[in-house]
């Protein structure tokens, strides 16, 4: 198995990997399809996701299914308003047989990590896990603990219950890469839903029959040859243009910082990979515009009380800026 793994690893292409990857979590997961595209571009562009989400839409069952699939390790906090920093990241422990204190490793210490209801916890302890994505270590009584690479964080938001919720401040969003809604089923995804799930049989057990596609010394490899993706310089400006003229846009009185710029470019070439391109086109920047932006911006109180939202607001200055010629 592991021979023929790595056989398979050594000659695919980037986009046979994506294919693979997609058909196997079609085996347990249905539809969601921005869903499970954006955070297979997150993971192999390095970032992170956040998702918004109402319960129910099988987020749980969609993580677990990537970490069988990509070989990687699973793990799932649930953020409450008493959860504390070090239930996160671990703590030091008395250990009787020493004499002495060892560091206890907590949830953090997985691969494909799912941050359920993140806002439901105080800014004190989302904002240790957002230190901890951005650093990829944990660093407790001055000792540093790395976390294993990949290191994915799918942080979930009710878009509707408010009530017990802490608001992200926005340079905490600004550390996702993508923000990506996953909305209700279509009927026929519903119908697919209970003859997959509707025979009450273990998830483990449908687990066990998926197959293990990657590894995560090939995904960190895919990672890398990435960033060899051709991005043309009237592109560049593209996206530069794109990202400035949310600053000046009249119904948002926030715009992007040059990080969402930075993350434009970076899924722009995963995406390009995914398609089976070495290089960028401007079709890749539009489809990822709004997932990169649509948590960076805020509409102007005015523009709320008239019942605009961001997604068509963005949608509308995008179609403003020239598409160049390449």
């Amino acid at each position: 198995m592991e021979s023929n793994l790595s056989h398979q690893t050594s000659s695919r292409t980037p986009k046979e990997l994506f294919e693979q990857i997609r058909e196997e979590v079609s085996k347990i997961f249905v539809g969601q399809e921005e869903l499970v595209l954006g955070t297979l571009v997150a993971l192999f562009s390095g970032g992170h996701v956040l998702i918004e989400s109402v319960p129910g839409l099988g987020k749980t069952l969609f993580v677990r299914t990537l970490g069988k699939i990509l070989g990687c390790k699973f793990g799932r906090i649930q953020f409450t308003a008493d959860l504390m920093p070090s239930d996160i990241t671990g703590a030091p422990i008395f250990d009787n047989r020493t004499q002495d204190f060892r560091f206890r490793p907590g949830p953090v210490f997985t691969q494909l990590l799912l941050a359920d209801e993140i806002n439901r916890s105080p800014a004190k302890t989302h904002a240790a896990l957002l230190e901890i994505m951005q650093e990829y270590r944990v660093t407790v009584d001055g000792q540093a603990y790395p976390l294993e690479r990949p290191f994915l964080v799918l942080a979930t938001q009710n878009p509707v219950e408010t009530e017990g919720t802490y608001q992200l401040p926005e340079a905490q969003l600004d550390r996702f890469m993508l923000k990506l809604i996953a909305d209700y089923p279509s009927a026929e995804e519903e119908i697919h839903v209970l003859t997959l799930h509707g025979k009450q049989i273990p998830l483990d057990n449908m687990l066990e029959s998926l197959n293990v596609v990657t590894s995560p010394e090939e995904i960190q490899r895919v990672a890398r040859e990435n960033a060899n993706i051709l991005v043309h310089d009237r592109l560049f400006e593209y996206i530069t243009t794109i990202v400035r003229k949310t600053r000046n846009w009249s119904t948002f009185y926030m715009g992007a910082s040059p990080r969402a710029s930075l993350a434009l470019v970076e899924t722009s070439r995963t995406l390009a990979a995914f398609r089976g391109r070495d290089y960028v086109i401007p079709d890749d920047v539009v489809e990822l515009a709004l997932p990169v932006l649509r948590h960076r911006v805020l509409l102007t109180a005015e523009a709320e009380v008239e019942g605009m939202t961001v997604n068509a607001q963005l949608k509308e200055m995008i179609k403003t800026v020239e598409i160049p010629r390449i």
